[in-house]
């Protein structure tokens, strides 16, 4: 349990053809909306549709170009993978749909150093290097530079990032700490998801999935040229999915719906603006045992659907001034809503980022930022939740710096820090050193060392929350928050190694250990009234040391086959006197390693064949053993016609189902996953 804190088939043009009746009722529907939107918006109409290209197919290209892509979130600016001094990982707008997932979790199962469980159908565990949980506080997510990280109860509501799969770019995921750029709580590792730019998205699609377990998913989007040379694209989206298996009942499928849009456009010589935003509604079930009353707390878990909704809007700027200088101002509002039987957030986010970018004396490579973000939150609180204040205002604010400096023309070092200030801990600092050494045009050694830390949430210092233990003291129990719970620290030390031998098989390695300090626990207080209180307090400290690794064979042209591993240990130690071994526990409720092999195979022109094999291995909750799994995925597709591709996809194919983790603080009823096969149309209209 936790309540934690703040913060990727050929290329061919669609050829047009005799249009049924759905046809042009879907392209007419989604032109009249996107024309409204953008007349609204811009004051312009759209030019007619330029049909777009399919995604290129990965497994044509040379491992050497794979491992030059380019990613920007190591050092907020573009740099090639294979030089970048920190442990990164790519998921490609290509990969997401060759393995054929659904979701954003799904598609993180594979990547090195990310331990992903689900808990039940619509909830997720998901942390980078250890301390897994519901509410994984050590992960910051990112859409698009629109942190979803919640800093009401922290950790990341993966149910509600109801993303159009085909219209991200990419995931960059990076794994170690991210503090000196990216702020708190990118503590252990942050997971940047990149959408595609409008103009990449001209013309129409529909995407249509279903099967035993993906009820129905359906996306419509129109993406079109404006008169004064921009791009745009509208979309809607709808997802249910059924759900997962439990004896004792299950009651956990759920649904959610998504609308959007995008526009990109030249303000000016140099001059780049960005408008997106999202709007969402969903419902996630559940069986939930809630207390009630004064006395004792055991009870029989009862259905209780969580609304969840909101919506944002993000504008960016960005202006070339000459080459390698430039600047970028970013602002975003983002409404969270969140109404369940125990948990209730209603949340307000206004947030600004100021960056600039300049070389100084050839050698050096300045980046530096400013930005502050509010945050009002409001909640509903009852006799199991409260917050003492039940509305709070919250600030943070924040400066870094940054310098890549060329010692050599083979050898970088990156000096910077970030400099944070916020209302639970007042000033926190997070320094980092990364050093990146080009062996030769196929080599990279690189080394870092760092220091971040997690901001208390807005929970731990004000929250009461009944609990449910087992056995059942007969008395109410309840975890406190506390004024003094001081930030969470950790200094990481981290080295890797990345070698692409003549563009047939590549190896990146990354090895870390970090040392954390001032770990959260719940320590006994005593009360006048009897209630048995636990207080939020710092008294653990541990580390974890571990080892990644992700390698890529091109066997034969059109015949990839990839791999990642991960093998990793946390030693935790109580502190001051501390009896909370449930804390302390957590260390076994991180896989130990975990591994996946896949195989991208073209059969032909027009037949694609693609085959996964994921372990992991078992885990300890609350004195309960998990069970390791090993499982299959496969998907088989035809692209019938260019941009008219059907795919039947099959995931956890070994077992009927297997369970995979526990819930935590909240009492919810855990289920087991369930094989799942379904199919899939993708249609580039």
């Amino acid at each position: 349990m936790v309540i934690s804190d703040g913060n990727h088939g050929t290329s061919s043009l669609i050829r047009a053809g005799r249009a049924s009746r759905i046809q042009l009722l879907i392209i007419g529907c989604t032109r009249k909306l996107a024309g409204m939107l953008l007349a609204c918006l811009f004051g312009t109409v759209p030019h007619p549709v330029i049909a777009g290209d399919l995604p290129d197919d990965l497994t044509s290209m040379s491992l050497e170009a794979l491992m030059d892509l380019e990613v920007t979130s190591v050092s907020k600016k573009p740099e090639k993978q294979s030089g970048a001094a920190a442990a990164i990982f790519v998921i490609t707008n290509e990969d997401l749909r060759r393995w054929g997932v659904t979701n954003i979790p799904d598609a993180l199962r594979r990547v090195p150093g990310i331990s992903v469980a689900r808990i039940d159908a619509n909830k997720w565990a998901i942390t980078a290097r250890g301390f897994n949980s519901r509410f994984a506080n050590k992960l910051l997510v990112l859409i698009d530079g629109r942190s979803v990280y919640t800093p009401l109860f922290a950790g990341v509501y993966w149910e509600t990032q109801n993303l159009v799969l085909e219209d991200v770019d990419r995931i960059e995921v990076i794994r170690g700490p991210g503090g000196t750029l990216w702020g708190a709580n990118a503590v252990n590792g942050v997971i940047n998801i990149i959408t595609r730019s409008a103009a990449e998205t001209r013309g129409d699609l529909v995407t249509v999935a279903a099967g035993n377990e993906v009820s129905g998913s359906g996306s419509v989007r129109h993406g079109d040229r404006l008169e004064n040379g921009g791009d745009y694209r509208v979309y809607a989206k709808h997802e249910s999915y059924d759900e997962g298996y439990n004896p004792a009942g299950a009651q956990d499928d759920w649904h959610s719906s998504q609308a959007g849009f995008r526009a990109d456009w030249d303000a000016g010589p140099g001059d780049a603006v960005t408008l997106q935003g999202d709007v969402y509604k969903g419902a996630a079930g559940q069986l939930v045992t809630i207390p009630s009353g004064e006395g004792p707390t055991t009870g029989v878990p009862v259905a209780a659907d969580t609304d969840t909704g909101g919506g944002n809007v993000l504008l960016r700027w960005s202006r070339d001034l000459e080459t390698d200088n430039n600047l970028a101002l970013q602002v975003y509002y983002d409404h969270v809503g969140l109404d369940g039987p125990v948990l209730f957030e209603d949340r307000d986010t206004f947030d600004i980022d100021f960056q600039h970018r300049f070389h100084w004396k050839g050698m050096h490579d300045f980046v530096w930022g400013l930005g502050y973000r509010f945050v009002h939150d409001d909640t509903d609180n009852n006799a199991n939740f409260s917050l003492d204040p039940s509305a709070r205002d919250v600030n943070l604010i924040n400066a870094f710096l940054q310098d890549e400096i060329t010692l050599a023309e083979d050898l970088r070092l990156t000096l910077g820090s970030k400099l944070e200030y916020n209302d639970f801990s007042n000033f926190d600092i997070q320094p980092n050193a990364r050093i990146a050494w080009s062996l030769d045009e196929g080599q990279t050694l690189w080394g870092a060392v760092s220091r971040a830390v997690r901001t208390p949430a807005r929970g731990e210092h004000d929250v009461l929350l009944r609990l449910l233990p087992e056995p059942d003291p007969g008395v109410p129990v309840y975890a406190a928050g506390s004024r003094h719970y001081d930030p969470e620290t950790v200094l990481a030390w981290e080295t890797g190694y990345r070698y692409n031998h003549n563009s047939r098989w590549s190896v990146d390695i990354a090895a870390f250990y970090n040392d954390y300090g001032q770990l959260r626990t719940l320590e006994p207080v005593t009360t006048p009234s009897g209630d048995i209180l636990f207080s939020f307090e710092n008294n653990m400290s541990g580390n974890t040391r571990g080892l990644e690794l992700a390698g890529n064979w091109q066997v034969l042209p059109g015949w990839r086959l990839n791999a990642t591993y991960t093998w990793m240990l946390m030693d935790l130690q109580l502190r001051n006197g501390s009896m909370d071994y449930v804390s302390r526990a957590t260390e076994d409720a991180t896989p130990t390693s975990s591994a996946a092999l896949w195989s991208a195979h073209d059969i032909g022109n027009n037949l694609q064949f693609d085959a996964a094999v994921r372990y992991v291995n078992s885990i300890v909750m609350d004195a309960t053993r998990i069970d390791g799994y090993l499982e299959l995925d496969l998907r088989l597709a035809w692209e019938a016609k260019p941009g008219l591709e059907f795919s039947l996809i099959g995931q956890n194919l070994l077992d009927d189902r297997h369970r995979e983790f526990l819930p935590d603080f909240i009492d919810t009823q855990p289920t087991e996953l369930e094989r799942s096969i379904y199919g899939r149309v993708i249609w580039h209209l």
